[in-house]
C-alpha cells in the first residue's frame, strides 16, 4: 500500500482479474480527467473508488464500461475492449441517470431490462435482492427516493453480472435499507461477483470494500485496505489524566498536539505505542487511558486535501 502523485499500479490480490486500467489518460480538450491511472478489479473483490468531486471516479467508471474512450492507456473487460459486446454483457451499472419512465410500474421496469439478457436472474429474485418486494406492482413515480435507488440497483442485477458498477448505491436510503443493501452486495461478492463502488458515505466505503481506490484530479493518490489508509492518512488520539503539563506533553515522542479539557487530555500522534510507552515512564500513575484510531473520514480529507467531502 502506497500514498503518492507516483504510484505504482494497483494490482487485486485476486487470482482472476476482471478489469484492467493501464496507465490511462482521458483528455477533453485542455482538461484532463485521468492521468496515467491503474489498477486491476479481481474476482469477488468490493472495491471502492472515492475521491472529491471531479476527481475522475465517473470518467474512469465510463472506460470501463465502453461509454467513453480513453487518450492513451489500454482498459480491459473480461480480457477484451470494453465496447466488446461479450464483455459489455458481463456487467451491470447503477449509475445515477437522469430519468427513467415513471408511468411504467416496478415490476415491468425489470422485466424490460431482463429481456436484454439471453440468461437473466429471476424476475423474482431480484426483487428479493433489491428489497422491492411488496412494491413490485407500483408505478415508479410512486416511489420513494430511496425506492427508486432499489429499482436502479435491480436493473444494474438484471443481466446477472460478473461485474457490477455502483455508483452512490445507497442514496437517499434510510439506515435500515442501505445495511440490507450492504448484506446483498456482501453475499454477491460471495458468489464471485465483482463490485466496484462510488459512495459518498465514507463509512459505507469502510463496511464494505476490501480495498480503497482514492483519486485527485485524475490520478491515484493512495490505495490500501480502510485500516491501511487510516493509519497513511491521519493520527491516533489518546486521551489520559495525567500529572504532566502541556510543555512536557507535547515534548513526548509522535506528538502532534495537546488539548485539555477538565482534567483530561487529548494528545493527537502519528506513533501510538512510542507515546504510550513514554507516557508509563514519565507518569506511572496516568488513568483514564483511552486511544482512539483517526476515524476514515479524517484520513480521506489528510490524503485528497478536500474539506468539501467527496
Amino acid at each position: 500500500m502506497m500514498a503518492s502523485t507516483e504510484l505504482a499500479p494497483q494490482h487485486s490480490p485476486a487470482s482472476e482479474i476482471v478489469a484492467v486500467l493501464d496507465r490511462v489518460t482521458k483528455q477533453y480538450g485542455a482538461s484532463r480527467a485521468l492521468h496515467e491511472l491503474s489498477f486491476e478489479l479481481g474476482r469477488g473483490e468490493i472495491v471502492a473508488l472515492l475521491g472529491p468531486n471531479g476527481a475522475g471516479k465517473t470518467t474512469a467508471i465510463r472506460i470501463m464500461l465502453g461509454l467513453t474512450r480513453q487518450t492513451s492507456g489500454r482498459a480491459e473487460l473480461f480480457g477484451q475492449s470494453p465496447r466488446d459486446r461479450r464483455a459489455r454483457m458481463r456487467a451491470g451499472a447503477m449509475l445515477q441517470v437522469g430519468r427513467i419512465p415513471e408511468s411504467l410500474r416496478v415490476r415491468e421496469h425489470i422485466a424490460l431490462f431482463c429481456g436484454y439478457y439471453a440468461r437473466p436472474l429471476p424476475l423474482e429474485e431480484i426483487l428479493r435482492i433489491a428489497g422491492l418486494l411488496g412494491v413490485e406492482n407500483k408505478l415508479f413515480g410512486e416511489l420513494s427516493g430511496g425506492q427508486k435507488q432499489r429499482v436502479l440497483f435491480a436493473l444494474a442485477l438484471a443481466g446477472d453480472p460478473d461485474l457490477l458498477f455502483l455508483d452512490e448505491p445507497t442514496l437517499g436510503m434510510d439506515i435500515e435499507a442501505r445495511r440490507a443493501l450492504w448484506v446483498e452486495v456482501r453475499a454477491l461478492a460471495a458468489r464471485g461477483k465483482t463490485v466496484l463502488l462510488t459512495t459518498h458515505y465514507l463509512e459505507e466505503a469502510e463496511a464494505l470494500a476490501s480495498r480503497i481506490l482514492l483519486l485527485k484530479a485524475g490520478r491515484l493518490v493512495a490505495h490500501g485496505t480502510p485500516a491501511e489508509l487510516r493509519a497513511l492518512g491521519g493520527t491516533s488520539r489518546v486521551c489520559c489524566r495525567t500529572a504532566l503539563g502541556r510543555a512536557e506533553l507535547l515534548a513526548l515522542p509522535g506528538v502532534r498536539g495537546a488539548a485539555q479539557e477538565g482534567e483530561r487530555w487529548t494528545l493527537t500522534t502519528d506513533a501510538p505505542e512510542a507515546l504510550l510507552r513514554a507516557l508509563f515512564r514519565r507518569d506511572p500513575a496516568l488513568s483514564g487511558l483511552s486511544v482512539a484510531a483517526t476515524p476514515f473520514e479524517e484520513a480521506f480529507l489528510s490524503l485528497t486535501g478536500d474539506g468539501a467531502g467527496q
